[in-house]
């Protein structure tokens, strides 16, 4: 087949109309294309009066070969690469080995787990929480009632913090062994929408989410591994310095020489133990602030103009950052269009929020973290986990000022310019259960990040009209933007100081949102499965 790339067209284009401009470009005739697919589809909006989309393709053609002779050297015309991933280590059959164990069942542990069962290496993968259908009724329960199960909520549970989100399958990160392809397949097949393998921004929302973690979970369970929820581990054995087990809280001890920590960036007894075991961990620097709700028409009219509403450009989002006069930088966090605020907390007597979609998107409000740089020095302490108690700290307040009932504190963004509190709320509702309380955001952020806050929405209103909005609501704190930890490892993935001990992705301070966390869980299983099958240096490619 033969790439084509940017190939741009109206946004009302014809089937046809792609035929023939494919053709065009590749100076054939259409009846000589035989097949093609779409590999990716980005609208480009940056002109709203002339929003088009842009396209990359791999096309068949009659007589390829000498249609790449004729355009050799054109730019966007090349062979078509070869975007199958390929396993760097497989189990010999009728030969055992150790089983790993992973610690966690987030998209990072769900990825490790999924490689090295597909490996032939039977992992065992320990959950604290709930499986998905059991884990969202407590979840649902916890936002209607206020009553927080610490074990099974919005942080703990099957497919982690991830599946209560937009569920956005973008990321920054740079990867040429087709990694993020293979995660992108491997969720078409447990579920997720075929669009997701070329859409632009693809994402697949809450509801669809939770069918897909099961899937993939199931699909783990057949290929030889095993899954405990419900289960926690309570501590990590070391023999001569090295990893031999762990130890569960039903007092079980898990003989294994790998153990892949997956645990997401709330579990914080987690962080204790293992710092405790003299594993090396350091602070890491994350951001913090609130939740900022506009209407999603705004959006989408600051987005698209008169091409707002229509279904090839879908909902309006936003992506904005800062560079503050106190030296910090401001930025739009998981933003969420047509979605909601969502009660994140996982420990009790402290308030946490987030954002989430579902697939649909067609909520009225759009949402977005708006957060703040923190820094190792901000945290009051050395302790390789002040960060945790940075964040504990100020969730505490939160929880004070939403009136001590999981109610969330909230403020109209009029009244946060100002420095005063807000009495009554206005036209743009706020999303968040189990309810919010009017209030003075300065109660439970610090005054460096709400300085910050405050300069940020002036010069993100200059990039999107409509962004200072009086009534636009602030809803506090989010905190859980990365993990306050970083569990150092080496080259080989393996802990710095504890051979044996793999820590991994977004809880180990190694990735941000689910895309990058399971493309590490990826990394980490090929490492583990290396080290396991014993795969020489020289292949490691």
């Amino acid at each position: 087949m033969i790439r084509l790339t940017n190939l741009v067209l109206p946004l009302d284009h014809s089937d046809d109309e792609l035929l023939a401009a494919m053709a065009s470009k590749l100076a054939v005739s259409k009846s000589r294309i035989t097949d093609f697919t779409v590999f990716r589809r980005n609208v480009d909006a940056r002109k709203k009066t002339n929003i088009r989309l842009s396209y990359t393709l791999d096309v068949t053609v009659e007589e390829e070969e000498s249609v790449l002779d004729t355009l050799s050297g054109t730019p966007n015309i090349k062979p078509s690469p070869d975007t199958r991933y390929k396993l760097v280590a497989e189990a010999e059959p009728g030969k055992e080995y150790p089983r790993p164990v992973v610690v966690g069942i987030g998209p990072c542990g769900m990825f490790t787990g999924l490689l090295l069962a597909q490996m032939g290496l039977r992992p065992i993968i320990i959950e604290r929480g709930k499986k998905a259908r059991a884990r969202s009724k407590d979840v649902f329960h916890f936002w209607k009632t206020g009553k927080l199960n610490e074990r099974s909520n919005v942080q703990f549970g099957e497919g982690g913090a991830g599946t209560f989100s937009d569920g956005k399958l973008t990321t920054r990160i740079k990867d040429k062994n087709n990694r993020m392809r293979k995660v992108l397949e491997e969720m078409v097949i447990a579920g997720a929408p075929e669009e997701i393998l070329w859409i632009g921004k693809p994402h697949i929302g809450t509801y669809k989410l939770i069918r897909v973690v099961r899937s993939l979970r199931a699909a783990i369970d057949a290929a030889g591994g095993e899954t405990r929820f419900e289960t926690q581990v309570t501590d990590l054995l070391t023999e001569d310095g090295k990893v031999a087990g762990v130890t569960l809280d039903s007092g079980e001890t898990i003989r294994t020489p790998a153990v892949i920590m997956a645990v997401g960036h709330s579990a914080r007894d987690t962080f204790a133990m293992l710092h405790e075991r003299g594993i090396a961990i350091e602070r890491k620097p994350f951001s913090i602030g609130a939740r900022v709700e506009h209407p999603q028409d705004l959006v989408d009219r600051s987005q698209f103009g008169d091409f707002a509403g229509h279904p090839r450009v879908g909902k309006g989002d936003y992506k904005l950052a800062h560079h503050c006069r106190n030296g910090r930088t401001a930025y739009s966090f998981c933003m969420c269009p047509g979605g909601q605020v969502i009660a994140a907390a996982s420990e009790p007597g402290r308030v946490v929020t987030n954002g989430m979609s579902y697939y649909s998107r067609a909520e009225a409000n759009a949402n977005s973290g708006l957060v703040v740089e923190v820094f190792p020095d901000d945290f009051g302490s050395e302790h390789p986990l002040a960060g945790v108690e940075f964040q504990r700290h100020w969730e505490e307040l939160a929880y004070q000022t939403g009136g001590s009932n999981y109610h969330a504190p909230a403020q109209l963004i009029r009244d946060f310019l100002k420095g005063e509190a807000s009495t009554e709320l206005g036209n743009v509702k706020p999303s968040y259960t189990p309810g919010v309380t009017p209030c003075n955001l300065e109660a439970c952020l610090p005054p460096y990040v709400i300085e910050a806050m405050r300069e940020a929405i002036g010069a993100f209103d200059r990039k999107l009209r409509g962004f200072a909005l009086g009534d636009a609501v602030l809803t506090g704190v989010e905190t859980r933007s990365s993990s306050p930890i970083r569990m150092t490892r080496g080259d080989d993935f393996e802990s710095i100081n504890t051979p044996g001990l793999f820590p991994a992705g977004e809880g180990a301070g190694f990735a941000g949102g689910i895309m990058s966390a399971a493309v590490d869980g990826i990394k980490v299983a090929e490492a583990v499965g290396r080290k396991l099958v014993g795969v020489p240096e020289a292949d490691k490619a």
